[in-house]
């Protein structure tokens, strides 16, 4: 068994973007700049912004966030999207989810300039994703893919199963295992809440991402020997330990893993490329690689 080592790969692209930049910077440019909208208190919101900013300034991407409170009400989200997309400075910005119950989240997503959409949500990017034309990828997704590429996991021909259908992962990691490309040429299988017997399916899998958002769901009699698993799922989860709580994805990885020949920890896995996967698609939109500008 073999850890997918996720916080080396991310440092290793980080440093490649670095080194892009400062190339930038010394030839008299401005560095790409991300933007994002945060809205409300939401813990895991707040971690996953601040990890962006830190990434952010270690790579010399200039990162803004735009804050409000979690009353705001929807046409003044919607005016706030807007400014971000007519401001020539930002090349990029992501709304961050979930939003409050009393906004339309989808409305929002499909007001973003699908050339500044680096989140890849938008109508738009994900119709070009399904395609196979060039979009921004979700950023989840585009780091499994990195990590597939970059750990040399074989995947054409092999059976992909995939856990959870959200348009966030589940669906768009099906669409790019299943595209002709490498990682990609798998048989793809996507499973769900309502699939039967599910763990009958999820036996056969060669490589399985787990992605469902049940914490430990996965448990031994559900994977195949020598299988590579991805988890993509994250949970706090309390307890009596001096912190006061622990993470864990949605595989019950001590049972899991002997029987792997790769797979993902949390923390540690898939988190850091999805951060990773964010900036460089700040850097397409900086360069004009999906929408010439």
């Amino acid at each position: 068994m073999k850890l997918i080592d996720g916080k080396k790969i991310s440092e290793e692209i980080k440093k490649e973007i670095a080194i892009k930049t400062s190339a930038i910077i010394d030839a008299g440019g401005d560095p790409p700049h991300l933007a994002a909208i945060l809205v409300g208190e939401d813990p895991a919101s707040q971690t996953y912004i601040a990890s962006k900013e830190r990434a952010c300034r270690a790579v010399g991407i200039t990162s803004s966030i735009y804050r409000y409170p979690a009353d705001i009400s929807e046409e003044q989200l919607l005016e706030a999207v807007d400014f971000l997309n007519n401001d020539e400075e930002i090349n990029g910005f992501i709304v961050q989810l979930p939003l409050p119950a009393h906004i339309d989240a989808d409305k929002v997503l499909q007001r973003i300039n699908p050339a500044k959409d680096v989140d890849g949500f938008h109508p738009i990017n994900m119709g070009r994703l399904a395609l196979g034309l060039p979009s921004y990828l979700p950023a989840t997704p585009a780091g499994i893919m990195l990590m597939l590429e970059k750990e040399g996991i074989e995947t054409e021909g092999k059976h992909c199963v995939v856990l959870g259908r959200s348009n966030i992962v589940g669906t768009p990691i099906s669409l790019l295992m299943s595209r002709k490309s490498n990682p990609g040429n798998s048989t793809v299988t996507l499973c769900h809440s309502k699939t039967r017997n599910l763990s009958s399916i999820t036996a056969q899998a060669d490589i399985l991402i787990a992605a469902i958002g049940q914490p430990g769901f996965v448990k031994a009699d559900m994977v195949k020997e020598g299988a590579v698993v991805i988890d993509v799922g994250i949970h706090r989860i309390d307890d009596s330990s001096e912190k006061g709580y622990h993470i864990t994805g949605d595989v019950d990885f001590n049972s899991v893993a002997p029987k792997c020949s790769y797979i993902t920890p949390v923390p540690g896995g898939v988190g850091l490329m999805t951060i990773v996967s964010l900036l460089l698609n700040t850097f397409k939109a900086y360069n004009g690689e999906i929408y010439p500008r």
